[in-house]
């Protein structure tokens, strides 16, 4: 619908920018909702990784999420674990369609979750960044080193607030999103990708 309404604009397809999430691994783990079968959702990202990255080369395909994982009641090792696994399926997936981890990798981005714990979630953002380079560089053989770069945003929990403590939720946020800084969010580093 994106590139329809493009189209009709008169703007040029190829240049369109955005990210959308179609993570349906994270639907199935956390969320439970979802229109098709595993597999047939699959097959539709597979469809859309193999489209942009032939047609769309500024658009970004699926945000791998563990922000619903997390929210849905798992620890931060378990949002990690999940995500980052989830993250490795659809480069599998990718490469199963006969595409080169280096045309592809550099456009999946993830969603993460920071919670109240400070310095463990400054330690899952780090080993987040680290784990995805090393796996992708040694297991997937990328050679690109946006590839290896795990592009993230991060939002501050919502269950970690109540409607009753509303001052308690800014100083709460607050430390949410330092911690998601020192764990190397940053939107200057972000945006020069």
């Amino acid at each position: 619908m994106y590139m329809a309404v493009a189209e009709k604009r008169g703007l040029t397809v190829s240049k369109l920018r955005g990210t959308v999430q179609t993570d349906i691994l994270k639907e199935y783990a956390a969320q439970k909702e979802w229109v098709y079968p595993p597999e047939a959702h699959l097959r539709i990202i597979r469809d859309m990784m193999l489209y942009s990255t032939k047609h769309l080369p500024e658009w970004n395909y699926i945000s791998v999420s563990g922000y619903h994982i997390r929210e849905a009641g798992s620890s931060a090792l378990q949002e990690l674990a999940f995500t980052l696994a989830d993250g490795f399926a659809y480069l599998d997936l990718g490469l199963e369609a006969d595409l080169k981890v280096d045309d592809f990798a550099p456009r999946l981005s993830f969603f993460f979750n920071c919670g109240m714990d400070f310095f463990e979630e400054v330690a899952k953002f780090r080993a987040a960044r680290r784990i995805w380079a090393q796996v992708v560089k040694e297991k997937y053989h990328a050679r690109n080193p946006k590839s290896m770069l795990l592009r993230f945003h991060t939002q501050t929990s919502g269950a970690s607030l109540t409607w009753q403590q509303p001052l308690n939720n800014i100083v709460r946020t607050a430390i949410e999103a330092v911690a998601a800084v020192l764990g190397g969010y940053s939107i200057i580093a972000y945006e020069r990708l």
